[in-house]
């Protein structure tokens, strides 16, 4: 028999850490290993035992869930993030997926959407509720293919969905601002982007965030 999925929760209201422990009893394939009421409770209850799956709140008091999502991840990098949100502003979505999220589900959610969000997320696939989906979709621009952008234009597109600033850019990338302008103009261009959210989409969409991929940024 297959072991059961470890879950945490990390949520600054104690109804909602309740309710969805209630609605995970009957599940025989999961089970709850920590409760946490803040972002900074539960990087220390992660460091102590990563879960195979967090379920984390996206706006809480003090930190956010989404600030705290990178330091989660490297705290914890084989534990899988669902975000748990009352938002469902596709904004908040690609925000939490550009940092690293694999889920979003939203808290009035029922019980069977949350136990196969878990599921999906736990095997390395994302999750996103249909109607969601289909806002994001609509929201943006179509995608273009990439092929025709440079090595340089490619890192610059995922430091540009990472949040980075020209700035920024041009310090990681050792070039002038002007020149991480230039890319940046180039890149855009070439893809027919017109905001940063249609970039952090179009490198959502593409994988350009995903780990492992062939365009690393710079240390």
């Amino acid at each position: 028999m297959r072991c059961p999925l470890t879950l945490h929760i990390c949520d600054d209201h104690e109804l909602v850490r309740d309710g969805i422990r209630r609605v995970l009893e009957g599940e025989l394939d999961l089970v709850v290993t920590n409760s946490s009421a803040s972002a900074d409770a539960e990087l220390v209850a992660l460091r102590e035992a990563a879960p195979d799956v967090l379920l984390l709140d996206i706006a809480m008091a003090g930190r956010s869930g989404i600030d705290a999502l990178p330091e989660i991840l490297e705290t914890a990098p084989s534990t899988k993030v669902l975000m748990l949100s009352m938002q469902d502003d596709p904004a908040y979505v690609r925000k939490a997926f550009a940092c690293g999220a694999m889920g979003y589900v939203l808290k009035e959610a029922a019980g069977a959407e949350l136990v196969d969000a878990i599921h999906e997320v736990a095997e390395g696939r994302r999750y996103l509720h249909p109607v969601l989906g289909a806002r994001m979709a609509t929201s943006l621009v179509p995608l273009r293919a990439n092929d025709e952008l440079s090595e340089r234009e490619l890192q610059v597109l995922r430091l540009l969905a990472l949040g980075y600033t020209n700035q920024e850019i041009a310090d990681n990338l050792i070039i002038s601002v002007r020149t991480a302008e230039t890319h940046r103009a180039r890149m855009m261009q070439k893809l027919g982007l017109r905001t940063r959210a249609e970039i952090v989409r179009y490198a959502l969409e593409t994988g350009e965030l995903d780990p492992g991929r062939t365009h690393p940024l710079p240390h």
